[in-house]
């Protein structure tokens, strides 16, 4: 087993000074939205591009293997390059969410990350996700000559949703009118948000009675075999608090049942607005993102060399892997 460098190590004992006086990436970002010209909208410079390779530095003891690799190479990235690009964007939205999200994912992580962003550290930031979010079996990794070759192809619900802790675990409780029914009280708790599409397609906004379905509460026939009761459901809560940020699951959706995207819901109580979203190519098994910047949209996809583009307009989600949306700050 290969033994790797530790996050602390890889970000050069440089979290949390955020530059100092320097712009940060997301300043950059925006005042390039600003100073937008008609005939140049991308970026100035490639923001986390496919892939990375990551040098290991003649005298460095943070890998110790048989055999011995010099180099760390990344392949397949895109299950974690757009999610890592919109939890920048997230953690520098509001002012409060890099503190509530170090609840969840600690405060050395969340320092290291934003420092690597900000450094255009691009390799060693997906490092960092990989060795301190993933699990092993999450990913391939075989010593290839003098390289160990990471590779992350797959489906990024696994790779990044799944990885966010308890940070979008929901309870919901019901009860059952029989006082027979063999499971009268029940729990069902989810630590993702995967919406699936309403068997009957009614009039109205599908996504939006999706998350009601599955966070209102209802009444229903219950299930069990030959109970005949009515069982009734509490509204889905949060466990944790609402958190600063949810990513809804759209994987199971169908083009034709996205022809509106609702820029705003309701969940448990608190408003969440739409921040951005990733999108999935199945001709090319390759995954991108969109977020918005002060009304701004923007795309971003690391496969390309220009890989960070300033949208004319809203984009299309009809390729939708996942929509994102940010709790609105209470006034």
């Amino acid at each position: 087993m290969e033994a790797v460098p530790e996050p602390r190590t890889l970000a050069g004992g440089g979290r949390g000074s955020r530059r100092g006086w320097m712009k940060t990436l997301f300043e950059e970002i925006k005042a390039s939205i600003k100073n937008n010209y008609n005939q140049d909208r991308s970026f100035w410079r490639p923001v986390l591009p496919w892939g990375g390779v990551f040098t290991i530095k003649a005298g460095r003891k943070a890998v110790s293997c048989t055999p011995l690799y010099v180099e760390i190479r990344l392949k397949n990235t895109c299950t974690i390059d757009g999610f890592l690009m919109l939890l920048y964007v997230i953690l520098n939205e509001n002012e409060n969410f890099p503190r509530e999200l170090s609840l969840h994912f600690g405060r050395e992580f969340v320092d290291c990350f934003l420092y690597l962003m900000d450094t255009y550290s691009f390799t060693t930031v997906k490092l960092l996700w990989i060795w301190d979010k993933m699990e092993k079996q999450q990913y391939k990794s075989e010593v290839h000559k003098a390289s160990l070759v990471i590779d992350l192809f797959g489906n990024e619900h696994d790779n990044f949703t799944k990885n966010l802790e308890n940070l979008m675990s929901t309870i919901q409780e019901s009860y059952c009118s029989n006082w027979r029914c063999p499971t009268r009280v029940q729990e069902d708790q989810q630590r993702t948000i995967s919406i699936n599409p309403p068997q009957e397609i009614p009039h109205g906004n599908l996504i939006r009675l999706a998350v009601d379905e599955l966070f209102c509460s209802k009444i229903e026939l219950c299930e069990e075999r030959g109970c005949g009761g009515l069982r009734e459901f509490s509204q889905r809560v949060f466990c944790h608090g609402a958190p600063p940020f949810v990513v809804l699951n759209m994987q199971h959706w169908k083009p034709e049942d996205l022809a509106y995207v609702p820029y705003y819901l309701d969940l448990s109580d608190h408003k969440y607005l739409l921040e951005g979203a990733t999108l999935f190519n199945k001709e090319e098994h390759h995954y991108s993102a969109a977020f918005q910047i002060d009304g701004h949209w923007m795309h971003y996809d690391g496969l390309r060399n220009v890989n960070l583009i300033l949208l004319n307009k809203p984009p299309e989600f009809l390729l939708l892997s996942s929509l994102v949306y940010i709790r609105a700050t209470e006034k």
